[in-house]
């Protein structure tokens, strides 16, 4: 990470603002703060330096659902939203927003910054792309999906399209794996980098968002294929 790598901190409640604050600090990054999510939008378009959202959910006005379905019309930032909520529904309506990672409160602070360096490094490797000449030619190509690691770039009959870091992080997953069936608990521990302790429907909410990018009718999928009671993959 470069040092004082700008993180946005969104929340209505001061006193997590300012704790949240604190430990992103003390780790190297410079932190903005807004405590609505018309400030947030205000102060995303007037610093283009930041490179991470942190996002409340409940928050008076524009909540923070609202602002993440916003961003992701024009960017993909990576987002973690925080809510007090921890039902597996509310999960998936924030990824099915577009967020990459879900923070329940109360939340231990380490956590928070594990999962900050998570989403940045992939977020980074994006910006710059990674590895040599020869690595950044290589290609997937996969009927008309190219998948371009080292820049971490895709696209689909020659125009790009924008995904966010963890929907390249599964769909470069699955195809360089080509034909092999990865599990939904699979999926999670080599994408996030976390053991499975419990239920999960967070894969499933990432896998229904890369279709509809991806795929020329996402209820009938040609690329990215389930292999029911079993898992998902692209066939080669």
């Amino acid at each position: 990470m470069e040092q004082n790598t700008s993180v946005l901190v969104v929340d209505d409640d001061k006193e997590i603002a300012d704790l949240v604050e604190i430990y992103l600090v003390n780790d190297g990054y410079k932190v903005l703060k807004a405590s609505d999510g018309e400030q947030c939008l205000s102060m995303l378009a007037e610093h283009p330096e930041i490179r991470m959202l942190i996002l409340d959910v409940m928050m008076p006005g524009i909540d923070g659902l609202e602002v993440c379905r916003t961003i992701r019309k024009t960017s993909n930032i990576p987002i973690l939203i925080l809510s007090a909520k921890a039902e597996d529904m509310d999960k998936i309506v924030g990824f099915g927003t577009g967020a990459d990672d879900y923070l329940t409160k109360p939340f231990h602070p380490l956590e928070l910054l594990a999962r900050v360096k998570s989403q940045m490094k992939r977020y980074t490797a994006i910006e710059t792309g990674t590895g040599n000449d020869a690595e950044k030619k290589e290609e997937i190509e996969i009927q008309n999906l190219t998948i371009n690691k080292a820049a971490h770039v895709v696209r689909k009959n020659g125009e790009e399209i924008a995904l966010t870091p963890i929907e390249f992080d599964i769909l470069y997953l699955l195809a360089s794996n080509k034909d092999r069936v990865f599990s939904t608990d699979e999926i999670f521990e080599r994408v996030w980098n976390e053991k499975v302790y419990e239920v999960n429907n967070t894969v499933m909410v990432h896998i229904r968002r890369l279709r509809e990018k991806i795929e020329d009718n996402s209820r009938s999928p040609k690329i990215l294929k389930t292999v029911w009671g079993v898992g998902y993959k692209i066939e080669g």
